[in-house]
């Protein structure tokens, strides 16, 4: 599987052992962590950073890559692929080291992203959720022709507080049925 190319400064690659310092050093940021899942923990440790680049809370050899600026990890996009019925779709999650929020990285990313891993995995639909604390990642995702589908209400336990959560879908266009 190649990674989707990007223009600009901004590189999609896989993750290496050798992104340890780099990670952590974008990663442990509360403010990063704040709209993120708790697999995502603040403070972000070495432990953290190593179970991850190991592949113990992500499967690496998906289409999961590290988004690489100035020759350094500082971010990261991927895909949670659906399973037996949902086989078609998937949940893309994504983030980016505080250093290079408001520059239009993460939306240039997703368009990049989006569309190319709808393609690989074969997808019909793209599913992506944000925390409503985080109006910056809902815009990402509506740049990107994703739809804000609704909110799940109370849906995520995280720093002792509901989160409600804004549900958005990208779908591919299907070919009519015969």
């Amino acid at each position: 599987m190649h990674e989707p190319l990007l223009q600009g400064r901004v590189r999609m690659r896989p993750w290496r052992q050798d992104d340890l310092e780099p990670l952590l050093l974008h990663a442990d940021d509360a403010a990063v962590s704040r709209g993120l899942g708790t697999r995502f923990p603040y403070p972000y440790t070495r432990n953290d950073g190593e179970a991850f680049l190991a592949g113990r809370v992500l499967d690496l050899g998906g289409p999961v890559f590290a988004l690489e600026i100035d020759g350094q990890a500082c971010g990261g996009i991927g895909v949670t692929p659906g399973q037996h019925e949902r086989r078609y779709s998937a949940s893309l999650g994504y983030w980016l080291g505080r250093r290079y929020w408001g520059q239009g990285v993460m939306t240039a990313v997703v368009a990049a992203y989006a569309p190319w891993v709808m393609q690989e995995l074969g997808l019909a639909r793209l599913a992506a959720q944000v925390m409503a604390g985080n109006p910056a990642s809902a815009r990402v995702l509506l740049k990107n022709g994703f739809i804000e589908e609704g909110v799940e209400r109370q849906a995520v336990f995280k720093d002792g507080v509901l989160h409600d959560m804004r549900c958005f879908g990208r779908l591919r266009p299907l070919p009519p049925s015969a």
